[in-house]
């Protein structure tokens, strides 16, 4: 998900500062890196390279979309500060009750999820 303003994605938040900090950082411009056509912010040139090393690794699953929204096969706006890492990968979601929801059906949504997402991205790309 890109902020519409700024035209970041997560809407600044930097996104290796999930997986090292208690709590995410919001990214600068003076860290900026465009990537898939985005920019990312990061809070540090530290991070900036370690995310260009591996996007995939540190970018949001889904696209930044609510994961829960995904796996009931619609596209939700993931909200930066309502988020899990699992088996190494962050994911989004819309609310903390989609997220509760999560946590007690791990591996069912995230099936879903995968299973609906490839024809939400053809959807996304005929926008």
């Amino acid at each position: 998900m890109t902020n519409p303003l700024s035209g970041s994605a997560i809407e600044g938040m930097d996104p290796v500062s999930y997986f090292t900090e208690d709590e995410p950082l919001v990214g600068t411009p003076k860290f900026e890196y465009e990537w898939q056509g985005v920019s990312w912010f990061f809070a540090s040139e530290a991070n900036k390279r370690v995310f260009m090393a591996s996007p995939e690794s540190y970018a949001p699953q889904f696209g930044g979309y609510g994961l829960a929204g995904v796996a009931r096969g619609y596209l939700s706006k993931g909200n930066p500060r309502i988020y899990v890492i699992h088996n190494q990968r962050l994911y989004l979601f819309y609310s903390p009750g989609n997220r509760e929801a999560f946590l007690l059906e791990k591996a069912a949504m995230l099936n879903y999820a995968v299973q609906n997402w490839a024809g939400l991205k053809v959807r996304l790309a005929r926008r």
